[in-house]
C-alpha cells in the first residue's frame, strides 16, 4: 500500500500517491516550450514598440525650419525608447518562460530559483536572437557606419584638395569657352576678371587648362612656386590688362583663397565624420547596455512567474 507523504496537505499534489516516485527528479529541467513562448512574446512586443517608436518618432519631424524637434532631442529620446523597449519585452518575456514553465517537485529552493533564472535568460537569448535575425541588415549598417566613420577620422577626411584637384586635371583638355563647374575653375575664372569689367572674346581668350594644371601641382605640393606664380601672372596681365605686380597679387590672393575653401571644406568632412563616428559609437553602446539590463530583467521575471506558478498550482 503507498502512503501519501505527510507533507503535502492537498493528496492530489502527492508525488509518491500519484507514483512518480522519484517526484520528478528525473524529469526535464528545461521547458522548451515555455521558454519559446516567451521568446515569441517578446519578439513580437518589441516590433510592436518599434513600430510604434518609428510612428511617433516621426510624427516629431518636421522639414520646415524652427518646427519639430531638434536633433539633440530625436537623439536623447530615441535611447530612452530603445531602453524601455528592451525592458517591456524582457520583462514579458521572462515572466511567460517562468509561469508556463512545468512545476518541480521535491527540489530545494535555490535549485528552482536557479531554473526560473535560466529560463528567463534562455527566453530574453531565444528572442534576441530572432530580432538580431530579423534586422541582420540594421545592425550591420550601424557597425559598418561606425568603422568606416572611425577609419576617416583615423586616416584624415578624404581630401578634398585631392578631388578638387583631379576635377580640375579632367577638365584640362578642355575649350576655354568651357567653364569648369567645380571650386577649382571658379577660382581659376576669378583670375581672369577684367579690372574694366569687360570679357574678352572667346577668339582672345587663352587657355585656361594650363593654369588649372599650375593650380592642380600647386594644391598638390601645398604651396605654388614662385616661378609658376609669376608665369601665370605673364596670362593675367595678358588677358585682364593688369600691370605684372597687379596680376601677381591677385594670383597669390586667389591661390589663397582657394587653399582656404578647400581646407575648410576638408575639415568640414572630417568634422561629420567624426560625429558618425561618435553616433555609432554611443549607439553600440546603448544598445549593450539595454541588452544587458533585459537579460538581468527577463531572468528576474522568470523567478517572479515561476513563484507565482508554484503558489497558484
Amino acid at each position: 500500500m503507498t502512503l501519501a507523504n505527510p507533507a503535502y496537505a492537498d493528496p492530489r499534489r502527492d508525488p509518491i500517491a500519484y507514483g512518480t516516485g522519484d517526484g520528478g527528479a528525473h524529469a526535464s529541467a528545461v521547458a522548451w516550450g515555455a521558454i519559446f513562448a516567451g521568446a515569441a512574446a517578446a519578439a513580437v512586443l518589441s516590433l510592436i514598440l518599434l513600430v510604434l517608436g518609428a510612428g511617433l518618432g516621426l510624427s516629431s519631424m518636421s522639414p520646415w525650419a524652427q518646427e519639430g524637434a531638434s536633433a539633440k532631442a530625436l537623439g536623447v529620446s530615441s535611447g530612452i525608447w530603445i531602453i524601455l523597449m528592451q525592458l517591456a519585452a524582457s520583462a514579458l518575456g521572462g515572466y511567460m518562460a517562468g509561469r508556463l514553465r512545468t512545476r518541480w517537485l521535491n527540489l530545494d529552493t535555490d535549485e528552482v530559483v536557479f531554473r526560473d533564472t535560466a529560463h528567463g535568460f534562455l527566453a530574453w537569448s531565444v528572442a534576441t536572437l530572432a530580432t538580431a535575425a530579423l534586422l541582420t541588415s540594421t545592425v550591420t549598417s550601424l557597425v559598418s557606419g561606425g568603422v568606416r566613420a572611425g577609419a576617416a577620422v583615423a586616416g584624415g577626411a578624404a581630401s578634398t584638395a585631392t578631388a578638387a584637384a583631379a576635377s580640375g586635371a579632367a577638365s584640362s583638355g578642355a575649350d576655354s569657352a568651357k567653364s569648369d563647374g567645380g571650386p577649382m575653375g571658379y577660382f581659376v575664372d576669378q583670375l581672369f576678371r577684367s579690372a574694366k569689367g569687360r570679357t574678352a572674346p572667346a577668339s582672345e581668350q587663352p587657355s585656361t587648362a594650363e593654369v588649372t594644371r599650375i593650380f592642380t601641382n600647386a594644391i598638390a605640393s601645398g604651396k605654388l612656386p614662385p616661378e609658376d606664380a609669376r608665369y601665370v601672372a605673364q596670362v593675367v596681365a595678358q588677358r585682364t590688362g593688369l600691370s605684372q605686380q597687379e596680376a601677381e597679387k591677385r594670383v597669390n590672393e586667389t591661390f589663397a583663397s582657394l587653399q582656404a575653401k578647400l581646407k575648410e571644406a576638408e575639415t568640414a568632412a572630417k568634422e561629420a565624420a567624426d560625429k558618425a563616428r561618435k553616433a555609432s559609437a554611443a549607439a553600440a553602446l546603448l544598445l549593450f547596455i539595454s541588452l544587458l539590463i533585459g537579460a538581468f530583467l527577463a531572468s528576474m521575471c522568470a523567478v517572479y512567474g515561476g513563484r507565482r506558478r508554484d503558489a497558484l498550482t
